[in-house]
């Protein structure tokens, strides 16, 4: 009898023992454990989640144009995250926030999308690994083609997805754990996640999809003439256009704005300087015109200037690639402007959503509307008979009683001209970030997907 039961428990040992290697041996994903983690981090990660789930589906409708005249990239249906290589904390902080772990996490889509928020992507083509770079790398690769690809889910449903193509000039969002970050390129620009604390509307979104596309548009010559960096494939470039929130791109934009910072450390300074003299100043007139105007409707008209006036020092202040990208920002908002009319959007979104981020005291971005570009986009919408619709979403503020008004500030313009024999490129060429993030991402290779 005991004879015929060893075999049994032989049997019973070897399987639990395979049970036990295979469990050891699988991959081990982050789960949210409960943990304090940093509250402003996870405010930003949710807010990095809401802005890529309103600009996905924005760029999807960017498609509908078929502009033959614009240079073309292709776009997927929708966008991932990953947690891999951030700290303990932070990896429960992303899972807390969006449910993204190690793996390829989709946190955005656009409608009728083959795959749906959360899933994990197991497989690419057949290509799978445990490293989240390799598998951004293979994503943006499969993207580029052009040609349709599946998916595999760790759920174990395999998707197909179908590339689609749009106007060149990738939007995308800073890192949570670089939220201040932008800059600006022919290539991508990138947001600081401030423009997504305003609950971005349809044609909000859209706006800023599409001024972003007419940045590249109407600037990219410009921008090319100024430094031309022709490697794309294999480089964190490439990573970011695919998940702008991974630890790769946090780091590289935390070294870029530490070395525009280091740059421009005496301009801005004397910027902030004028600003606030200015503001005294305007703040004393105004109150000296209370009895005509009246106080309620000055002290609204003067946050709007003092917004207005932080733009354009926002503006002024951008380096490198951004610099001169800077100097096509009016003719970007009138592309913008007439391909909202070409969708049958509202063309006025772009008013809105400058209006929207004042009210909050978000300035530091290239969505509110400085004195030269408000006198520009004005006047296309005056030449399209929507003046008045402009001064009802300003709250009743005319835009010319503003530029007037702002006209005499010594920053009220942040344009400054732009001419191929002016010698901008003073950047120091061992600072990989001197002409900008984006610039500098196209020079970082990163490891092979083998």
């Amino acid at each position: 009898m005991c004879h015929k039961a060893e075999p049994f428990f032989r049997w019973l040992i070897a399987t639990f023992l395979i049970a036990l290697l295979a469990a050891c041996a699988a991959p081990k994903y982050t789960v949210d454990d409960g943990r304090q983690v940093d509250e402003t981090l996870l405010g930003h990660i949710r807010s990095y989640g809401q802005g890529e789930q309103a600009l996905r589906p924005a760029i999807a409708r960017t498609a509908a144009l078929h502009d033959t005249e614009c240079d073309t990239q292709w776009e997927l249906p929708f966008s991932v995250a990953s947690s891999d290589d951030w700290s303990d904390d932070d990896r429960v902080a992303w899972v807390r926030a969006l449910g993204v772990d190690e793996r390829l996490t989709v946190v955005a889509v656009v409608p009728d999308s083959p795959v749906q928020l959360g899933d994990k992507i197991y497989g690419i083509d057949g290509y799978s690994k445990d490293n989240a770079e390799k598998m951004l790398l293979e994503l943006a690769d499969r993207r580029d083609t052009g040609r349709p690809f599946k998916l595999k889910l760790a759920s174990g449903k395999v998707a197909q997805i179908e590339p689609f193509k749009v106007c060149r000039g990738y939007a995308r969002l800073a890192p949570p754990n670089s939220p201040q970050t932008q800059d600006y390129h022919w290539l991508l620009s990138v947001h600081p996640l401030e423009i997504t604390q305003v609950a971005l509307t349809d044609d909000e979104a859209l706006w800023t999809v599409l001024w972003t596309q007419g940045l590249s548009e109407e600037g990219g010559a410009r921008m090319k003439t100024y430094h031309y960096g022709t490697k794309i494939a294999g480089t964190l470039y490439n990573i970011f256009t695919i998940a702008s929130g991974i630890k790769g791109a946090a780091m590289a934009a935390d070294a870029a704005i530490s070395a525009a910072q280091t740059a421009a450390t005496t301009v801005a300074s004397e910027i902030i300087k004028k600003q606030l003299i200015d503001q005294a100043s305007a703040a004393a007139a105004s109150r000296m015109r209370d009895e005509v105007l009246g106080a309620a409707r000055k002290l609204t008209q003067q946050q709007v200037m003092g917004a207005m006036q932080a733009s354009a020092a926002n503006r002024g202040a951008l380096m490198g690639v951004a610099w001169v990208a800077s100097t096509v920002f009016e003719q970007a908002d009138a592309w913008a402007y007439a391909r909202l009319e070409q969708l049958h959007a509202d063309p006025l979104a772009g008013f809105r959503l400058h209006q929207k981020l004042i009210e909050k005291g978000l300035v530091s971005n290239a969505m509110v509307l400085d004195p030269d570009r408000m006198a520009a986009l004005d006047k296309v919408a005056q030449g399209k008979g929507r003046g008045e619709d402009v001064v009802a979403i300003l709250q009743g503020i005319k835009p010319q009683e503003l530029i007037e008004a702002l006209a005499e500030m010594p920053v009220a313009s942040a344009n400054n001209g732009f001419s191929y024999d002016d010698p901008v490129d003073m950047a120091n060429s061992t600072q990989p970030f001197a002409r900008g993030l984006i610039d500098g991402m196209l020079g970082m290779p990163v490891a092979s997907r083998e």
